[in-house]
């Protein structure tokens, strides 16, 4: 795209691209909870009241505290679609507003309540009611205000936030916790949030009725990217297969991120054996993936735009699924450089497909009712929680996530065969 057609998009194009990447840096706590799963914790003591400054909270066992994490990620999902509708209907900023406050409450409440039912309550319900309401509001609002040849890299910059707040969230919620204990932790975020997202979902706006993105050439590998696309009915959508496939390949991207992501504290943990210094800063592997997660997203968001989505989503798959089968052998090597090599591309792959997904629903469906097409299409992504719950259990019985990596490695390549038959539909009505 050349320069000069990027000047032709107005001020605010960008204002609330950016604004939305800075209500996603908090609403993206999700991606850190691996820092909590550790801290909580602790086969060998399961129900002892732990002591300090954590005194009054239990241990969990993994699959119990994989249990907020998956409800958290369901909830998101379903509140995109009411979420959705709030922005296209009413305003992102008021969506992005209220969502941004409900998880600042729960994870207060997740706080306070130092108990499994708090996290359930907060981080959970709470947290995941906020996070979809917040996430349905930035991404549509900035992608109407662009063009098909550039959804891609828009999509990635707002969505980067959300994979990009592990980056600091999680060192900075480790640094909480051992200052000021799990408590404190949920408190000091909880409010930081509030007062972030207040100021920078004023700055989101949606373009005014009738505004056309400037027109540019498109990219001859770009993937059904005409503004002469219809601008679907979410009625017309659902009588649609290849809605159906999104929704799937959706689940297929999301299902093998989200294992890794509440793993992977303990993944750095078990693999840096007798290296104290790895094992006692573990973060470091979770914050290096959110930087990896935001990067993908981005990078995606860009290639797709040159080679189109489906060569895109296919790409990343594929190459993630070699990695999720070498993940065992990795581990049983204690190979901390192969390690972040090979977690490093399955969050790559997992940020490349939330930049990818809301690019192909608008290829396919069109701009104008986004908010909410996208909102339905995003269920895929709450389904995808599964294989956290499935990896926790299969390692409390086996004791280790090998079974659910070469799961999770198969349906990513199940992924690349469905996307190479989804077509972009035809609208007759």
């Amino acid at each position: 795209m050349s320069q000069q057609a990027i000047e032709k998009v107005p001020a605010q194009a960008w204002i609330t691209t950016f604004a939305g990447t800075a209500i996603n840096l908090c609403l993206g706590i999700l991606y850190a909870w691996s820092i909590w799963k550790s801290a909580l914790v602790n086969v060998d003591r399961a129900g002892e009241m732990m002591t300090g400054i954590n005194e009054g909270w239990v241990y969990l066992t993994n699959a119990q505290a994989a249990t907020p994490f998956s409800l958290c990620v369901i909830i998101f999902a379903l509140l995109m679609i009411p979420g959705g509708r709030i922005q296209d209907r009413i305003s992102p900023k008021f969506g992005a507003t209220c969502g941004g406050l409900l998880l600042a409450a729960g994870c207060i409440v997740a706080g306070l309540m130092k108990s499994y039912t708090g996290l359930i309550i907060g981080f959970g319900i709470l947290g995941g009611a906020g996070m979809g309401i917040g996430y349905a509001a930035p991404t549509p609002a900035a992608l109407k205000w662009f063009g098909p040849e550039k959804r891609g890299l828009v999509a990635g910059l707002v969505v980067g936030g959300y994979g990009g707040a592990a980056l600091y969230i999680g060192w900075l919620g480790q640094k909480l916790i051992d200052l000021y204990g799990i408590t404190g932790s949920f408190v000091v975020l909880g409010s930081f949030f509030a007062v972030v997202v207040v100021i920078a979902g004023q700055m989101l706006k949606a373009p005014p009725e009738g505004y056309v993105p400037p027109a540019n050439v498109t990219n001859a590998g770009h993937s059904g990217a005409t503004e002469k696309t219809h601008n679907w009915e979410a009625a017309d959508v659902l009588k649609t297969w290849q809605f159906y496939a999104l929704v799937f390949m959706f689940i297929l991207t999301t299902q093998s991120g989200l294992l890794i992501i509440s793993s992977a504290n303990g993944l750095m943990m078990t693999t840096a054996k007798g290296m104290p210094f790895f094992m006692a800063n573990a973060w470091i592997l979770v914050s290096y993936g959110g930087l990896i997660n935001a990067s993908g997203r981005v990078g995606t968001g860009y290639y797709s735009d040159k080679i189109g989505r489906l060569n895109a989503y296919c790409l990343n798959c594929g190459v993630s699924a070699l990695c999720l089968f070498s993940l065992p052998f990795v581990i049983s090597t204690q190979n901390l450089f192969l390690l972040f090599l090979v977690v490093g591309v399955a969050y790559w792959q997992y940020g490349g497909g939330l930049s990818l997904m809301p690019s192909f629903t608008a290829d396919f469906y069109g701009a104008k009712n986004l908010g909410f097409n996208y909102g339905l299409v995003f269920i895929g992504w709450g389904l995808g929680f599964f294989m956290a719950r499935i990896g926790g259990v299969i390692q409390d019985i086996t004791g280790s996530l090998n079974l659910a990596f070469y799961i999770s490695g198969g349906l990513l390549v199940a992924g690349v065969i469905l996307a190479k038959l989804t077509t972009k539909p035809q609208y007759n009505g």
